[in-house]
């Protein structure tokens, strides 16, 4: 299959002299690479003769990473999942402490609200009530009273 640049060149040298010769010229370019036996002696005729024959090519050796990847990517996920049980067994440590923690206090309130029957007062005794040693109270005026201002005010 020829390349597209080479077709427009030949389409050219068909159409016009003077293309013609600067195709010519460009194909020797590009064959530059070439030994100077390859090239004919008329390099202007657009036609070039190759002399040389390409040998055979063997494909060479070539690696690919999908194996290094592959065990790159297990070792990540093997890493992965080591952090996740990590995780996993702190969260259920941590639930078991709140857990006991909850059921402690659970017991203490339990304690507390049981009904405790107080203890009877002891009749052998009679009861005689001392008289409290605090100073009396007085009592003073409450300031109910308004002053003038305030009167003069509220009339208006």
């Amino acid at each position: 299959m020829q390349s597209p640049n080479r077709k427009s060149a030949q389409k050219v040298v068909k159409s016009s002299p003077q293309s013609a010769a600067s195709s010519t010229n460009r194909g020797s370019m590009r064959n530059s690479a070439l030994p100077q036996s390859s090239l004919s002696s008329n390099s202007f005729s657009g036609v070039l003769h190759k002399s040389w024959i390409k040998e055979n090519t063997r494909p060479s050796e070539f690696r690919l990473h999908t194996q290094q990847r592959a065990a790159q990517r297990a070792l990540f996920n093997s890493s992965v999942a080591v952090k996740l049980d990590i995780i996993e067994q702190h969260k259920k440590v941590v639930e078991k402490v709140l857990k006991v923690i909850e059921e402690d206090e659970v017991r203490m309130l339990r304690r507390e609200m049981i009904p405790r029957a107080q203890l009877m007062p002891l009749f052998d005794k009679p009861f005689l009530p001392q008289r409290s040693r605090r100073p009396l109270t007085v009592p003073r005026e409450p300031r109910i009273h308004m002053t003038a201002c305030k009167r003069s005010q509220g009339v208006h």
